[in-house]
């Protein structure tokens, strides 16, 4: 076959996916994912607390592992793909990073709003230092116009990236949205600085969006097996792998190990279906933060209110992560409103 376009997937089930499971996945299920994970082709999987290195915490959730026993087993496991992990500037450290590159990982993808690029510099500027692959993912990137995108992408890619990232973390865009801004990042940055895209699937268009992304010049797309990740999860890479097969991408994935590795090794280890049921349409209506999806269930919980209007409070606060502490006060303002 012929193939329009080359690029490179990376695979999330190991992070983004740990916010499905509340961070439990377990030192064995992270050796069998990850396992599965390197037969299918996949260039790179991410591995760490579903927020990055150093996440496990009071505030976002205990791992269930060590960070060393975590990264280790899944760099351990891999024969062909990188290893790489997320760091969020204000979670993470450089020093989290440091040990991270001694546990095995080749990659470092750092994280910030859309709008705050310029925290990411220290953490860019070490990771290339430390020989890495490095990303810069700009989160919330539906929240950002056009402009202040290349903007902030700019930024990154002077700190040193390798590639910077749109991140539709809400699961908010919609096929034109996509194509506005990776096209803009596309003509804005060197040649030699790639564009990626990650979505959620919330809106139910992750794979449309993935597609239109790569049109559009991104070279890097993010899934994850059975679409495991915060809210409806992630583009599902089984399903992405073949509908690019079938649009001419080369994903230099393999469709029926993918396929397989989503039914056999990773559903069974679902706390819970992957669908875009009403509360996680809410957050892509809403423009929410994915990851809030299971804290805002909670609260709406203790308060006894509908958890789709403490998600759409949030979208009109322009609530973004690093807020989770407002998840609750939301909740409480909206069940003594209804008294």
């Amino acid at each position: 076959m012929a193939y329009k376009y080359r690029i490179e997937v990376t695979d999330v089930t190991l992070r983004d996916g740990m916010h499905a499971v509340r961070h439990q996945f377990s030192v064995e299920d992270a050796r069998a994912i990850a396992s599965a994970l390197d037969s299918t082709g996949v260039a790179l999987i991410e591995a760490a607390h579903g927020d990055g290195l150093g996440g496990s915490s009071v505030q976002y959730g205990f791992s269930k592992e060590t960070e060393a026993d975590y990264l280790q087993a899944v760099c351990g496991a891999v024969q062909n793909a990188k290893v790489v992990a997320l760091l969020l500037p204000g979670i993470g450290t450089v020093e989290d990073l440091k040990r991270a590159v001694e546990y095995g990982i080749r990659g470092v993808r750092v994280a910030t709003h859309s709008t705050e690029a310029d925290i990411s510099a220290q953490h860019i500027e070490e990771g290339r230092k430390l020989g890495l692959d490095v990303v810069g993912f700009l989160m919330m990137s539906h929240m950002t116009d056009v402009e202040r995108l290349v903007e902030e992408a700019k930024k990154m890619a002077s700190y040193g990236a390798h590639a910077v990232y749109i991140v539709d973390s809400a699961g908010a865009m919609l096929m034109d949205e996509v194509r506005r801004k990776v096209s803009a990042l596309r003509n804005a940055l060197p040649d030699d600085v790639q564009v990626g895209f990650h979505a959620h699937n919330n809106l139910g268009v992750s794979v449309a969006n993935s597609i239109a992304a790569v049109e559009e010049g991104a070279y890097r797309i993010d899934a994850s097996l059975g679409g495991l990740g915060a809210g409806a999860g992630n583009t599902p890479l089984e399903v992405f792998v073949a509908a690019s097969e079938k649009y001419g991408i080369d994903t230099g994935v393999s469709l029926y190990p993918a396929m397989d590795a989503a039914e056999d090794v990773v559903r069974p280890r679902m706390h819970r279906p992957i669908i875009t049921d009403r509360t996680a349409l809410t957050l892509g209506y809403a423009g929410v933060y994915s990851s809030f999806l299971l804290h805002a269930q909670r609260a709406a919980e203790q308060f006894s209110v509908d958890v789709r209007d403490v998600l759409v409070e949030l979208g009109n606060r322009r609530v973004v992560g690093g807020q989770e502490d407002m998840i609750v006060d939301v909740a409480y303002e909206i069940a003594h409103r209804q008294e």
